[in-house]
């Protein structure tokens, strides 16, 4: 074999083995020998497991996504939980920023209550510790209608919200009217709204599990959840990629509130519940802050910092963050759902979120921000 025939073999066999070795950092954490990640991944079908993780690209001051995922499939659904506030919170300073003489500062009360709530008391407790009420509140401000639409609008699709997480009749269309005290003095009311009624869903694994509870009994049933809301993954990132980076979306897709507020939002998303006010001991720092963290008690630590929104119920849990470690350089965006119910049953409060689910986010967390620093 010639000297050149002999260096192109050389080179093509290097070219391959760096193809082959080069897998992306999303690959190499889920082919990890830590057994939290390795017990999920084995059985990722079981788990309903869906993952994106992305870098992010600085060039010139230009912002530009990398983006990696596993079994992301939005035609597949989970129950959304608590990341239904996410779009709710943002989305009620949007429509207040439409109305003069407010601020995230204003007060406002709701039909059938006298007490008088702040809009950035309210959007602390969203995030701080993922209070229902509070989502709620904010909630009746804006209605089914101006949330399906305005996430429509932005391109954060698919999405529906069709009922509130909280109260009697969390699905019903009929949107309380509000009384708004403005900054200046003055009041406005907005009337009571009827709302459309949302359409049963058409997806996959929108019937889960064996049984229910319902009351005090045991339906032997599975789960019906095409009523729902549905946030799938891509949507609810996307989401987050708006509000912590909106420069790098065109105006018609980024949320129209000011930077005043975007930040505030910001704040809110990554303010630690001791810092909000609330007891340590009951809302400890990863109360709320399951990437990473979510395995221990422990202070977080002040150089990292997670912008994120979580969300628990049914045995599924969902969390969005964007991580950033001012110390040692480190930021990348993740979000994850998983589904934990042994027994099959839904509404019986018995799901393996501390021995499985939390286990596995703060390992899916370490090992991603480790394979970031390097």
């Amino acid at each position: 074999m010639s000297l050149i025939k002999k260096a192109i073999l050389y080179f093509a066999i290097l070219l391959l083995y760096n193809c082959s070795s080069k897998k992306n950092v999303l690959e190499k954490v889920l082919a990890t020998d830590n057994e939290k990640i390795k017990e999920v991944i084995k059985n990722s079908k079981q788990y309903e497991l869906q993952i994106i993780y992305t870098q992010i690209v600085r060039d010139k001051g230009k912002i530009t996504f990398k983006d990696y995922t596993y079994n992301l499939d939005a035609s597949n659904y989970y129950y959304p939980a608590s990341t239904i506030k996410f779009p709710i919170a943002i989305l009620a300073l949007e429509k207040l920023n439409t109305i003069e003489n407010t601020s995230v500062n204003s007060i406002y009360t709701i039909e059938g209550s006298s007490e008088k709530l702040k809009f950035a008391d309210e959007i602390t407790k969203v995030f701080a510790v993922s209070d229902n009420v509070a989502s709620s509140n904010l909630f009746e401000f804006t209605g089914f209608d101006y949330i399906n639409q305005k996430m429509k609008e932005k391109g954060l699709e698919p999405f529906r919200i069709s009922h509130r997480l909280s109260g009697s009749e969390p699905s019903n269309p009929l949107v309380k009217s509000v009384t708004l005290y403005k900054d200046n003095g003055s009041i406005e009311v907005f009337p009571s709204k009827l709302n459309e009624k949302s359409a049963t869903l058409e997806l996959n694994n929108l019937i889960k599990g064996t049984g229910f509870i319902k009351g005090d009994q045991l339906v032997n049933e599975p789960f019906d959840f095409s009523k729902k809301n549905y946030y799938p993954l891509e949507t609810l990132h996307n989401t987050l990629k708006r509000i912590v980076f909106p420069e790098a979306f065109n105006e018609s897709e980024r949320f129209k509130i000011t930077d005043k507020e975007r930040e505030f939002i910001l704040f809110s998303m990554q303010n630690l519940p001791r810092n909000a006010g609330y007891n340590p001991k009951e809302y400890y720092d990863s109360y709320c802050k399951f990437f990473m963290f979510g395995d221990t008690k422990n202070q977080i630590p002040d150089n990292i910092k997670i912008y994120n929104k979580i969300g628990q119920a049914y045995g599924t849990m969902t969390e969005t963050a964007y991580i950033i470690d001012t110390e040692n350089k480190v930021e990348f965006m993740l979000s994850a759902t998983i589904l934990v119910n042994k027994d099959g049953i839904f509404n019986d409060g018995v799901y393996e979120y501390n021995s499985v689910s939390l286990p596995f986010f703060a390992a899916l967390g370490r090992e991603l921000y480790a394979k970031s620093k390097m």
